[in-house]
């Protein structure tokens, strides 16, 4: 069976180099999780953004905080939600020295929309992802557009109240460790938020640990 990333790229996964094919390659039928632990060299925003990265924190999605050598963990778990779709889960901690943050992130395949990526703890935010391999083997993921869902409350975010997220993922030979790099930005304002740094990647059995229940969100979105 193929993961929701494979389907999304087609033949140009092929061209991602073998460990990012790997990671990026956790299924439900293979049974496998991918959890990465390393340091984030980098967290950083621009002043203006800290009152939304706050309320954002409440649900798990962005941090608030800045901090440089901090410790990271990110944990990909494959697995079915309760609408039947095969999800990844995309679970990042960052252990900064006041707070503990979690940044949740639960990905779906759509045949007509491709990757969807729902943030935080209860799936307020659905954001179409356009996927792409450099030139050297990495991946590049681009948000595209945002809606937001509560209760009976549904609409699309216009684009100038958003940014644009743009996360480049590569594999260190030398070093034996992947290497991350996350910007958002907004086309007005500039550079509003990001982190860098690297991790080493271990895989689990899901079939014999099973999925842990943190990792999945409080409340599950159907709608797209």
């Amino acid at each position: 069976m193929t993961s929701i990333f494979q389907r999304a790229l087609g033949a140009d996964f092929a061209r991602l180099h073998p460990q990012l094919q790997r990671r990026f390659g956790v299924n439900v039928a293979d049974g496998q999780a991918c959890v990465g632990t390393g340091v984030m060299e980098q967290i950083w925003h621009a002043g203006f953004t800290r009152p939304f990265l706050a309320l954002g924190g409440t649900r798990n999605i962005l941090i608030p905080e800045q901090g440089r050598q901090v410790p990271f963990t990110i944990e990909n778990y494959p697995y079915v939600d309760s609408y039947g779709r095969e999800t990844v889960s995309f679970v990042r901690t960052f252990d900064l020295p006041r707070k503990r943050r979690r940044f949740d992130a639960q990905m779906v395949y759509d045949p007509a929309r491709g990757i969807v990526d729902y943030l935080g703890s209860h799936q307020h935010l659905a954001v179409d992802l356009d996927l792409q391999v450099d030139e050297r083997g990495g991946m590049v993921i681009r948000s595209g557009g945002f809606r937001f869902h509560e209760g009976w409350f549904s609409c699309r975010l216009p684009k100038a109240a958003t940014g644009t997220a743009v996360v480049r993922e590569s594999y260190d030979d030398e070093a034996g460790e992947f290497r991350v790099g996350v910007t958002v930005s907004h086309s007005r304002l500039g550079p509003m938020f990001g982190y860098w740094g690297a991790f080493r990647a271990r895989y689990v059995d899901v079939t014999e640990h099973g999925v842990p229940a943190v990792i999945k969100p409080r409340r599950e979105e159907a709608r797209i």
